[in-house]
């Protein structure tokens, strides 16, 4: 086993079993898998390959302790949550240092997302003690209506790769706090982190001699073959989940079956739209990071670039000068602000998509190639003429790719940000206040950056629109998707 990239104090405690009902274990199999680096290409460790008897146990540990937890007072689940918030941000550094190992990201990014999902920690330990709920008179006079929140039961919580802290505490947090037990499904490339988040939260559960089963994580290299029985058994109320539209269209097919709860944040394709009276200083700054934030490989990264054609040639010069300052390398060197591609397949798919919007008349500004040498490395890369029909413009890229696209009216601009079956965020640079709040009104999307190029926050709510999901995470909104309300006639 190589743990090239992470510390011997780190990696001799870091756990790579399965986490079911408190013990960890290895794969009933026997079988593991391997954990790369994308910036090296080195195994860092081998995981247990959980098999659908692993799945199916795991859900027998989160139910049999469903009942217990639901019924834990919301402030002590309230306190536990604030626990875990303290041992995660204690241990930031070892966080941020996985991170980067296995997603590759540079580790000034890591630790961005450290402090981001640990806020999702403390904002629904906050949550646990306001549980929404209702008394009134009836409007007849006849009676009372009561109407209580109780939790939905276990979930099956699926994560994906390129925020392999964030996504875990942004589901996790809302449901413990809601009182439901969970599954945790992480992604293949990137399980570390999160069996080590596991390993802080079950300390946390077992300091305080609560269920050992509140949570289990089930590592896997075949998803399918183990999430579908557990979304067949009937105990199982909730999944949520985060990936790509095919894969969530999937999974809601099978959750139709037991008529589950669902939440799914599914794929995008973001336009950031530069209108003629932007600040092009902020509109090139807010770019940067829209775009660039993990090699553009995140669900809101900006895809598509509409800028007015009155400032199309300045604004994309001044991109392709920010583009040049940026570093490309591992992502545990102090000096690099572009790590890899998670792997071989992401570098294949962004080349295609460069090729084919260059075969269609796109001029490269800057980049525009892969680097030789090791690694899944990809050139920050800026196009301009670029046509609305090129799959680099139609489809998500994820990848650091901005194309740019000019329009010359408000209504153009409009029809292309909606001209897409996606619908999570959009992001706009306009002075004009009246514009802005047009914009907020027709853009197509569930979030929507007036003159920010960053939008998510845990007290806020984030979803999208069309093929970008169903439901929301974070805010108020985010424990509800763990919540059913059941109403009382008195």
């Amino acid at each position: 086993m190589d743990s090239s990239g992470i510390a011997p104090s780190l990696a001799s405690h870091l756990p790579t079993a399965l986490l079911i009902d408190g013990v960890w274990a290895p794969a009933s199999t026997g079988a593991t898998f391997e954990v790369g680096n994308p910036a090296t290409e080195e195994t860092l460790f081998d995981v247990a390959d959980a098999s659908p008897v692993d799945g199916l146990r795991a859900l027998d540990a989160a139910a049999g302790a469903a009942a217990a937890w639901r019924r834990t007072p919301p402030r002590v689940r309230s306190e536990v949550l604030r626990d875990i918030f303290d041992r995660v941000t204690a241990r930031a550094d070892d966080l941020a240092t996985l991170i980067t190992a296995e997603c590759g990201k540079p580790l000034a990014e890591s630790r961005t997302e450290v402090a981001y999902g640990a806020e999702f920690i403390r904002w629904y330990s906050e949550q646990a003690v306001r549980s929404p709920g209702l008394v009134r008179a009836a409007p007849s006079g006849t009676g009372t209506q009561l109407v209580r929140s109780r939790p939905v039961g276990p979930a099956l919580l699926i994560t994906p790769w390129n925020f392999p802290l964030a996504m875990v505490t942004r589901k996790i947090a809302p449901a413990l706090a809601a009182g439901c037990t969970v599954v945790i499904k992480p992604a293949r490339l990137t399980p570390l982190t999160t069996l080590y988040v596991a390993e802080i939260i079950r300390e946390a559960l077992v300091a305080r001699g609560l269920p050992a089963g509140v949570i289990n994580v089930v590592p896997t290299s075949s998803s399918a073959a183990v999430t579908e029985p557990i979304l067949a058994d009937p105990r199982l109320r909730k999944l949520s989940f985060t990936g790509s539209t095919p894969v969530g269209q999937g999974l809601l097919r099978s959750a139709a079956a037991g008529v589950l709860r669902t939440s799914m944040e599914l794929g995008g394709n973001a336009p950031f739209l530069v209108f003629a009276d932007a600040d092009l200083d902020a509109a090139v700054s807010g770019a940067m990071v829209a775009k660039m934030r993990n090699s553009g490989q995140t669900c809101v990264a900006a895809n598509r670039f509409l800028v007015h054609s009155s400032v199309a040639a300045e604004f994309t010069d001044r991109l392709r000068d920010a583009f040049a300052a940026l570093v490309v390398g591992d992502g545990s060197v102090p000096e690099v602000t572009v790590g890899p591609l998670i792997e071989e397949g992401a570098v294949d798919k962004v080349a295609a998509a460069v090729q084919g919007a260059v075969d269609d008349g796109a001029r490269v500004r800057i980049g525009g190639n892969a680097p030789s040498g090791k690694g899944h490395f990809y050139l920050p890369t800026v196009l301009s003429d670029v046509s609305p029909e090129s799959l680099v413009v139609t489809e998500e890229t994820f990848g650091p790719v901005a194309p740019v696209v000019t329009f010359g009216s408000e209504e153009e601009a409009l029809a292309l940000a909606n001209a897409t079956e996606y619908g999570l965020v959009a992001y706009a640079y306009t002075r004009d206040v009246g514009r802005a709040m047009r914009l907020t009104e027709e853009i197509e999307a569930g979030m929507i950056g007036i003159n920010r190029g960053l939008v998510s926050d845990a007290s806020a709510p984030f979803g999208g629109l069309k093929h970008s999901g169903l439901g929301r995470e974070g805010g108020e909104a985010g424990i509800e998707e763990y919540l059913e309300s059941v109403y009382v006639a008195m």
